[in-house]
């Protein structure tokens, strides 16, 4: 049997990615963390460590609860999506939301559905100077997302059940962090919802996954009628009225329908 090559360090170590690869070990491996502690386990200034926490945020490798405590983020357990689909299905559509994000003047998103999770592919952002920025490769709990929202309810009831109804016997000290599953009655409030939407043809997300962010989302079907992702619109919440009662939703519906044609045989 080959023996395995020892695994040497770097001749030429970048500290702050070494820093935040880290920190992100520490997560995983400890599951609840403050500032303090990341700074003193890796020996750097509490400001620098709040700055490589934040990236890991903002990313969606941690996230933080109310006692400024972080824990790992959904990125942090995110599989591998099937690859050689979403190359394809992303290129496909790559035009079709630069033309959307010149049309409204919003950051337009490309989004996908694994599990629980939203997983944004790839981002075409406005031109405007007060924008929403780049999102690419951020993983968020797909019901807070409007991308997530909007693919969720393509489900039938008996599969949310399966991924958001609480067992009726499991008590809030049992659960682990991270479950987002909801107890009975804000089931049916989360299954309402999501009907809702699918009876309008989009979601929306207010400031539920930023503050200061809203964001619309519409399902994107291949030729079976099968909701393979979503394209979102997010916009600063300064501008959620006006988008809502003005033509955007028209405008992303519009643009998908031209997206489809293009991606109409594509199978995830």
């Amino acid at each position: 049997m080959q023996k395995k090559k020892t695994i040497e360090k770097p001749a030429y170590m970048l500290e702050s990615v070494d820093n935040a690869l880290r920190l992100l070990q520490i997560l995983r491996d400890v599951g609840a963390l403050r500032i303090k502690d990341a700074a003193e386990e890796l020996g750097i200034a509490p400001s620098t460590a709040h700055r490589l926490m934040a990236m890991l945020v903002y990313r969606g490798f941690a996230v933080q609860d109310e006692k400024r405590r972080y824990h790992p983020g959904a990125a942090m357990g995110a599989g591998p999506a099937q690859r050689g689909w979403t190359r394809e299905f992303n290129d496909l559509c790559r035009p079709h939301m630069e033309a959307l994000a010149i049309l409204c003047g919003e950051t337009v998103n490309l989004v996908i559905r694994v599990g629980t999770q939203a997983r944004f592919l790839s981002s075409a952002e406005s031109a405007g100077i007060l924008r929403v920025g780049d999102r690419q490769g951020q993983v968020l709990d797909a019901e807070l997302t409007a991308g997530g929202r909007i693919l969720l309810a393509e489900l039938p009831r008996d599969t949310l059940a399966q991924l958001y109804l609480r067992p009726a016997d499991l008590a809030d000290d049992e659960r682990e962090w991270g479950d987002r599953r909801l107890p009975a009655d804000e089931f049916e409030q989360f299954y309402r919802e999501l009907s809702a939407a699918r009876a309008v043809g989009f979601a929306v997300n207010v400031q539920q996954t930023e503050e200061g962010v809203a964001a619309f989302g519409v399902a994107i079907r291949n030729r079976a009628r099968t909701a393979v992702g979503a394209l979102t619109v997010a916009v600063p919440i300064t501008r959620f009225r006006q988008h809502s009662q003005g033509p955007l939703v028209s405008q992303i519906k519009n643009a998908i329908r031209e997206l489809e044609v293009d991606i109409a045989d594509l199978e995830p």
